[in-house]
């Protein structure tokens, strides 16, 4: 099973026409020996002979033809670049059954001199009277290029088939993270207008201070959100911002505290991946206490694994669910995650250690999001 695995990874890193060589060898081979076993069984000549022959006529023969219908491919996609088919090298059966035929009328001519020549004996393709002769060696010849021809076809259709469908799933991932993206930014927003609300009846002059900075963090924020990813530094710096939003309106009720390595600032992630956590440990976690708290974010490497930690010393998980809410952030956080990275991230939410609640994300660290 290792040696199958490695030799599939080892074929996979050839160029492009000596992977598709290798596959039609690969099929060629055990063919013209079969044919040579059989052809040796019913007339009784000797194999070794038999084998020459068999592999000079059969390798011609699918030489001319798939050079035949790769050659009449790319005529064809000149004037139609657009067509997959030809692209892949298929012109449609109705051009590849005459190449077939040709193919094999001029793999039988030359493959005999070949073989002939490779054997040191005076050797003829058959008079075409003798009509015995040349049905059994047209018609073997005509099924074993039909047999390999089908099968490549219908591998190509198959690639094809795959191609479209995982095509059709990264369009599908594509168009759920622009929608989960879509809904987390006036969420985000929705609840930092409620705060100003709150704000502007108890302190103005505050209230005004906090605007001039939510103008200023939702013009970066909105930017951000644009990209596939950013690097981890800028997650870092949104999240500065809106903290230093929020302590406008919690003033020493609020303190936060980020440890972010210069060796994963340019590590890429989604954008708003932790605005939602920080949201959390605010609304559920610093807000119900009256004493409020502190938030730590924090990134560290894994080996291949980016883990991201959002904590609080806040109410903590029973506290902050009987308070009520929609959990709308964490699963946006999860459903974005098995979006992006499926299996190989995982996302848990936990009570803290000594109170609170802690949040953590691992993803891959070179993942491209």
């Amino acid at each position: 099973m290792l040696r199958a695995v490695t030799s599939m990874i080892l074929l996979e890193r050839l160029p492009q026409p000596l992977r598709s060589l290798l596959r039609q060898l690969a099929v060629a081979i055990p063919l013209c020996t079969f044919i040579a076993l059989f052809m040796s069984a019913v007339f009784g000549a000797p194999l070794g002979p038999m084998l020459v022959f068999s592999f000079s006529i059969g390798l011609t023969c699918q030489a001319l033809i798939e050079g035949g219908r790769r050659g009449v491919a790319w005529w064809l996609a000149r004037s139609r670049p657009d067509s997959e088919p030809l692209r892949n090298g298929w012109p449609g059966w109705h051009w590849t059954g005459p190449i077939i035929v040709l193919g094999i009328l001029g793999g039988v001519q030359i493959g005999y001199r070949m073989a002939s020549g490779l054997l040191g004996i005076e050797t003829r393709t058959p008079e075409f009277t003798n009509w015995r002769a040349w049905f059994v060696i047209l018609s073997v010849s005509l099924i074993a290029s039909l047999v390999v021809t089908s099968f490549f076809w219908a591998r190509g259709r198959l690639a094809a088939i795959e191609a479209k469908a995982q095509g059709a799933q990264r369009l599908a991932a594509e168009n759920q993270l622009k929608l989960l993206e879509s809904q987390l930014e006036p969420h985000m927003l929705f609840n930092t207008l409620a705060n100003l609300r709150v704000l502007i009846a108890l302190d103005p002059a505050r209230a005004q201070a906090m605007l001039d900075r939510l103008i200023a963090f939702l013009r970066a924020t909105l930017n951000a959100s644009r990209v596939g990813s950013h690097p981890l530094s800028t997650e870092f710096d949104r999240l500065s911002d809106y903290l230093a939003l929020m302590a406008v309106r919690m003033g020493p009720r609020l303190a936060f505290s980020f440890n972010l390595p210069d060796a994963l600032r340019s590590a890429p992630v989604p954008p708003l991946l932790l605005q939602p956590l920080v949201e959390n440990c605010i609304q559920h976690g610093l807000e119900p206490k009256i004493e409020g708290g502190h938030v730590d974010v924090c990134a560290v490497r894994d080996g291949a694994t980016l883990l991201l930690t959002v904590r609080d010393n806040g109410v903590g998980l029973a506290a902050g669910s009987a308070a009520g809410g929609t959990h709308f952030g964490t699963q946006q956080v999860r459903d974005r995650l098995a979006a992006l990275y499926g299996a190989a991230a995982t996302f848990t939410v936990t009570a803290a250690a000594g109170g609170g609640t802690e949040a953590r994300i691992a993803i891959p660290l070179h993942a491209t999001t």
